[in-house]
């Protein structure tokens, strides 16, 4: 039994990703027992996709943050300060959406030169200087508007937060997703072809098939439900929703920076150890203003998505999300002292985040007792984090 248990901590499967895995299976399924069907229903699962895509773009970033020994607590208010300028922009100054956005860009970049170059440079805990931010920016994003709520109407732009006419279709979905499961049976016959090459022992070729269609099986899963909802007064049915679309978009791109750049190796080294990344010649106070700009970006990003999908932009925008991304980067697996974490961990444990919220959204449970509850799950998630590293010998 031991020697069992020996070679299932030694193996290369990740298991953190297994058990968080089932953790979201058990979870939706309790959900749909205790709400009669509905959670499972394609209409509640189309919308927890598209709920779910604000928290998850934040989240890919987050990771690297944490990863590094670093922290941002103004992640919510700077997508608040970003989405309310968009829409002021747009609809009391009259500029187009590309102007427009363009312009928070702009702002979001100079927030994380300010931050970023204080928590670099002048050595000012990252925690003290976004705790700072978090209030600043929060009032930054009533001031520019003068607290009035900015009505969106391009409908371009609205597409691009879901709604009525953001989803791509159900032909569109499935190209998308025969493309995605062409990919991840090319990306496997890859890795085999590499491990071959330098005669790395590989696994039979039927367990490595088997393997890659799990998510090959989820994708097409993913595509039927979200071509099955159809609006009531549409002729089509949705496909899979745009939002989702630039989640998946920006998960990718930040899983090939994570495992295939020198940032990305930056990254993890500095989180593993700070001193000695720095004695090897890694440029730590330049990777972390890169990091704050990257994080500028992708709050950019879920910014233009948020106003999109809400018609509007108020200045109670992204109220308490730092809260909401920091817990699905834990429950992800990332590690708060640092130097551990993963993209796919974020995606897990912002779905995880969202099935709790909209699950007891249709239990009709209070807005106070939802709180404690995540508030326990993310503890929970700490402390199954501590018990795991334990148990494969991972330094805390």
């Amino acid at each position: 039994m031991n020697q069992a248990l020996q070679n299932l901590k030694h193996s290369a499967i990740d298991w953190r990703m297994v058990l968080m895995a089932g953790v979201l299976v058990v979870i939706t399924v309790i959900f749909n027992v205790l709400s009669d069907g509905i959670f499972f229903s394609a209409e509640n699962l189309y919308n927890i996709a598209q709920q779910t895509a604000v928290v998850g773009i934040l989240a890919t970033i987050m990771v690297l943050i944490i990863v590094a020994r670093h922290i941002d607590l103004s992640v919510g208010s700077v997508m608040g300060f970003v989405g309310v300028l968009i829409a002021f922009l747009m609809y009391t100054a009259n500029w187009s959406w590309p102007a427009a956005c363009l312009a928070g860009l702009g702002a979001a970049i100079a927030t994380a030169m300010y931050q970023g170059a204080l928590t670099a440079y002048v050595g000012v805990p990252s925690f003290v200087v976004t705790l700072g931010g978090l209030m600043s920016f929060r009032g930054a994003a009533y001031l520019v508007a003068d607290g009035k709520t900015q009505p969106l109407a391009d409908p371009f732009f609205l597409k691009l937060g879901g709604g009525f006419n953001g989803g791509i279709g159900t032909n569109a979905s499935w190209a998308l997703g025969a493309v995605l499961c062409v990919g991840i049976l090319g990306s496997m016959l890859a890795k085999r072809r590499a491990k071959q090459r330098y005669e790395v022992p590989t696994n039979p070729f039927l367990v490595d098939l088997l393997v890659a269609l799990i998510p090959i099986v989820i994708v097409l899963g993913f595509v039927a439900v979200m071509n099955a909802y159809q609006i009531p007064g549409k002729d089509d049915a949705q496909g899979v929703p745009i939002p989702v679309l630039i989640w998946g978009a920006v998960a990718l791109f930040m899983s090939f920076l994570v495992h295939r750049t020198r940032f990305g190796r930056y990254v993890f080294a500095m989180g593993g150890n700070p001193d000695a990344a720095e004695l090897v010649g890694i440029p730590v106070k330049r990777v972390t203003m890169m990091l704050f700009l990257l994080l500028a970006v992708l709050t950019t990003i879920a910014a233009i998505v948020a106003i999109s999908r809400l018609n509007a932009g108020t200045n109670s925008l992204g109220n308490s999300l730092e809260l909401l991304v920091i817990a699905a980067t834990v429950i992800g697996g990332t590690a708060l002292a640092g130097g551990s974490g993963t993209i796919v961990g974020s995606v897990l444990g912002a779905l995880i985040m969202q099935c709790i919220d909209s699950g007891m959204l249709l239990l009709d449970v209070s807005i106070g007792t939802r709180y404690v509850i995540i508030g326990q799950v993310l503890i929970a998630a700490v402390v199954f984090d501590v018990a795991y590293r334990k148990w494969t010998g991972e330094v805390l």
